[in-house]
């Protein structure tokens, strides 16, 4: 990018509109601050964002709807003020991929859709898993696909 070196980006609680542009992720490598908080910011986060290896992600206060998997598992990141936030980060998504870690999800029969790289993909659509129309789980029906490792308490919390 042109500012190879940039560490802090903070630019929260001003009167930004739009969207987030992918570019900034060209600063991965450099970025150890992102500030985008309280502004009014819409769309999509883009996944880039969340390879900012041991960086802060500040976007609270925004229009944003939907945010990388990577991001909101703070994966690559140090922090990310929205991890918590359903409407970004749906809970029931983050406690299914819990549970696909604890029960070796990479070595099941049959794991469709499951983690297949794309950061937005509904849940809904991973194999064995059935929703409502809210997009709640109503449903996880796994039966003799290989399962082995312990269960994740993420599915009662």
């Amino acid at each position: 990018g042109n500012m190879a070196v940039l560490e802090v980006f903070h630019l929260s609680n001003n009167l930004l509109s739009g969207r987030i542009p992918f570019q900034i992720g060209r600063l991965e490598g450099t970025l150890q601050f992102l500030g985008l908080a309280n502004n009014f910011l819409s769309g999509v986060i883009p996944s880039q964002l969340g390879r900012f290896q041991g960086a802060s992600v500040l976007l609270k206060d925004n229009q944003l709807h939907a945010a990388p998997l990577s991001l909101c598992l703070e994966s690559e990141v140090n922090e990310f003020d929205l991890k918590n936030n359903a409407t970004v980060c749906p809970i029931e998504r983050n406690a299914l991929v819990d549970f696909y870690d604890s029960v070796k999800g990479a070595e099941w029969t049959d794991r469709t859709n499951w983690l297949d790289g794309d950061e937005y993909a509904s849940y809904c659509n991973w194999t064995g898993v059935t929703c409502n129309e809210k997009n709640r789980v109503t449903k996880l029906n796994l039966a003799n696909n290989g399962l082995s490792g312990r269960l994740s308490e993420s599915i009662g919390n």
